[in-house]
C-alpha cells in the first residue's frame, strides 16, 4: 500500500532556534532533524512521500522548505506559515508561489494554538487573509487546542470555500483519558464538508511513557466516525513523535487503528485523502 505522511517536520538549530522547545520534557528535540534523517526513516517504513510542515513564525523558514522540497523527491507538499493579517497577504502567497519549489506550496499554518484570543480565527483581518489562501487555491492548516475548536467550526462555516485540515485531531486529553466537550466540538466541526482531519500526534497527548493503542483507540474511533476514512489523512508527526515513539511504531499503530477498514478506505487513510486534498 503507498503510503504519504502527511505531517512532518525537520530543522537545523543553526540556523534558527526553535524556541517552543523548552522545559525538560522536550530537551530530546533540541538537536538538528534533517531530510536526510527523515529518508532513513521512511525508507524504513515504506512511506512514498510526505507533507513538510513549518514550525516557527517566520517568513523565511517557508521559503527555505520550498526549497528543500525542490530539491528532494520524497517532499511533495509544503504547509507553510505566512502573516494572515497583513494586508498584503495574496500578494505575499503568490510570491511564494513564484520562488524555487513554489510549486510545493500546498498549504498555510499559523500556531492558533498559542493565541489567547479563543475566536483569533474569526477576527475580521484573520478572515481576510484565510480568504486570501482559499483565493489562491491552497488549504488550511488548523493548530489549536480543544476549546478552539468551536471557533474553528465557525470559521469553516463562514468560508466554505476554503479546506480546514485539523492537525492532531485538535489534541484531545488522551493523558487524561476525558473525551468531552471535544467528542462533541469534533463532531460539529466534521458536520461541515470543507473539513479534513489528521491521524496524527496521538502519542504525544497521551502520557509519554505509558501509552497504549487501546487508550488511543477511542479517539481514533470518534475521528474515523465523524470525518470518514475520505477527510482523513495519516500523518506522524516526526520528529516530535519520537518523545513517545519511533517512526515506524506512529505508523504501525496508524494501521493497527484503521485495522477494521477495508482495504480502499485504508488507502484513503494513508495516501488517498493527503493526495487529494493537498494536490500533490
Amino acid at each position: 500500500m503507498s503510503v504519504v505522511d502527511a505531517h512532518h517536520h525537520v530543522w537545523d538549530l543553526s540556523v534558527r532556534d526553535q524556541d517552543w522547545i523548552t522545559g525538560t520534557e522536550l530537551q530530546p528535540l533540541r538537536r538538528n532533524f534533517a531530510v536526510a534523517d527523515l529518508t532513513l526513516e521512511t525508507g524504513a517504513a515504506g512511506v512514498d512521500r510526505t507533507v513538510l510542515v513549518q514550525t516557527v513564525t517566520v517568513p523565511e523558514e517557508t521559503r527555505e522548505f520550498l526549497a528543500l522540497a525542490d530539491g528532494h523527491e520524497l517532499i511533495a507538499g509544503v504547509v507553510g506559515w505566512t502573516d494572515l493579517t497583513r494586508p498584503d497577504v495574496a500578494e505575499e502567497l503568490a510570491r511564494l508561489r513564484e520562488l524555487p519549489g513554489g510549486q510545493y506550496l500546498k498549504a498555510i499554518r499559523h500556531q492558533v494554538q498559542g493565541e489567547p484570543d479563543p475566536e483569533w480565527l474569526l477576527r475580521a483581518d484573520v478572515r481576510r487573509g484565510l480568504a486570501a489562501v482559499a483565493d489562491a487555491g491552497l488549504v488550511y492548516d488548523l493548530l489549536v487546542l480543544p476549546h478552539q475548536l468551536p471557533a474553528c467550526a465557525k470559521a469553516a462555516a463562514a468560508l466554505p470555500e476554503l479546506i480546514f485540515v485539523l492537525d492532531h485531531l485538535g489534541k484531545p486529553p488522551i493523558a487524561s483519558g476525558a473525551r468531552e466537550p471535544w467528542t462533541s466540538e469534533i463532531r460539529a466541526l466534521a458536520a461541515l464538508p470543507n473539513t479534513v482531519c489528521k491521524l496524527s500526534g496521538m502519542v504525544t497527548e497521551a502520557d509519554l511513557t505509558s501509552w497504549t493503542v487501546d487508550g488511543l483507540r477511542p479517539y481514533a474511533e470518534v475521528v474515523l466516525e465523524a470525518f470518514g476514512p475520505q477527510r482523513l489523512m495519516f500523518g506522524s508527526d516526526w520528529p516530535v513523535c519520537t518523545l513517545s515513539a519511533t517512526y515506524g511504531e506512529v505508523l504501525s499503530v496508524a494501521r493497527e487503528l484503521t485495522e477494521g477498514l477495508g482495504t480502499a478506505d485504508r488507502t484513503e487513510v494513508f495516501a488517498g485523502t493527503a493526495t487529494r486534498v493537498y494536490g500533490l
